[in-house]
């Protein structure tokens, strides 16, 4: 028996070799001795569960064959994300995770934008406690901030307002596809706080430290062809719709190849980049939390005194964009500016104002 099966090892080696040269015979031990290996338990698989559009649902998901679309649904809102619609979709993605009919994943947002942020008026009684936003087990993070993540592929594509925590998201994408009249932004630092999603940590890998630093400090937005330029979208589209058909076509081809493969790519790729990262992304809560109990959050000195601090995390909770009379904090050292400052709203590429969105994505449209 031994000898037949070295007979057989030996002509696998030979025909690995002809077929794929040294690098399928060098990864043959492994498989060469997987018939020996026990073989490890997985996660039952799931089945993801259609949520239609016609439901109201936060969060719509659209199975199309071996693809899933992921929709935000709080048009509303302009799509901030509370809550509920985050642990949602932290659950989603875990579902897809263990699908095994499913291939790739899309992100997209219902209506005129992509996302503003966080609904702060729904995170506020989070906001500094410490607590997690979701649970340990069942779920990924969406914002990558911790294991488990995705092991299949992430397609996010967007348009309209795609601000702060909506970006954190954007970034936490394998793939990013942006409808030109996307206006991003990571403003936290106008209004006394710090990017707390991973963007203090993604967004300088992914277009270069001052790139980055150029709008996180200054809280400038940028339009879809700077986020090209910089390197942070792979593709930018003439409107949201056909943004998402190009986001659609690109997970379609993805689904096409051999699963296993995808999988040990993208396996590959992020040992080059996740254990450098896991300590930075492991502070950022801690490090938002202390934020919130200093006087400096969300901007120093509302009001004359001290006592006006409490009043100042309600005016955070509500996201008040004039801060025009607040002598804003540059920095977290407490020497305070006495030069005021007006938060910059969105802009288009061009700084002269706003750009009209584009209508609402339909289900038909998809």
């Amino acid at each position: 028996m031994t000898c037949l099966n070295d007979l057989g090892r030996r002509s696998f080696l030979k025909i690995a070799a002809a077929l794929g040269g040294a690098s399928t015979v060098g990864a043959l031990p492994y498989l060469a001795g997987a018939e020996d290996t026990p073989q490890q338990i997985d996660t039952p698989a799931i089945t993801l569960q259609d949520v239609p559009f016609s439901s109201g649902a936060k969060l719509t998901i659209e199975r199309r064959g071996q693809i899933v679309l992921f929709g935000i649904n709080r048009p509303y809102i302009q799509n901030r994300i509370d809550p509920e619609t985050f642990e949602k979709l932290a659950e989603t993605y875990y579902q897809y995770d263990h699908d095994p009919s499913l291939r790739a994943a899309i992100l997209f947002g219902h209506g005129e934008n992509f996302s503003r942020g966080i609904d702060v008026e729904g995170f506020k009684s989070l906001a500094g406690t410490g607590k997690p936003w979701i649970a340990s087990t069942g779920t990924i993070d969406p914002l990558a901030k911790r294991a488990p993540r995705l092991a299949k592929p992430l397609i996010v594509v967007t348009h309209g307002d795609t601000w702060n925590m909506a970006h954190e998201l954007f970034l936490v994408a394998d793939i990013r596809i942006a409808s030109a009249d996307t206006r991003f932004g990571q403003d936290e630092n106008t209004h006394g706080r710090f990017p707390g999603g991973g963007s203090t940590i993604r967004f300088p890998r992914e277009v270069g430290w001052g790139n980055a630093m150029r709008y996180m400090l200054t809280g400038d937005h940028w339009s879809a062809e700077e986020a090209y330029r910089m390197g942070e979208v792979q593709k930018v589209a003439p409107d949201a719709k056909e943004a998402l058909e190009a986001g659609i076509r690109i997970a379609n081809k993805i689904a096409d190849c051999g699963p296993l493969g995808i999988k040990t790519s993208l396996a590959s790729a992020h040992l080059a980049i996740d254990h450098p990262e896991e300590e930075a992304l492991s502070k950022l809560d801690a490090q938002f939390g202390a934020l919130f109990h200093t006087q400096d959050w969300p901007c120093p000195q509302v009001g004359k005194a001290a006592n006006h601090m409490q009043d100042d995390k309600v005016a955070f909770a509500e996201d008040r964009r004039d801060l025009s009379s607040i002598p804003c904090l540059p920095e977290l050292s407490g020497q305070r500016s006495r030069r005021k400052r007006t938060v910059p709203g969105p802009r288009d590429a061009s700084g002269s104002g706003l750009r009209t969105g584009p209508g609402p994505i339909q289900n038909s449209a998809r």
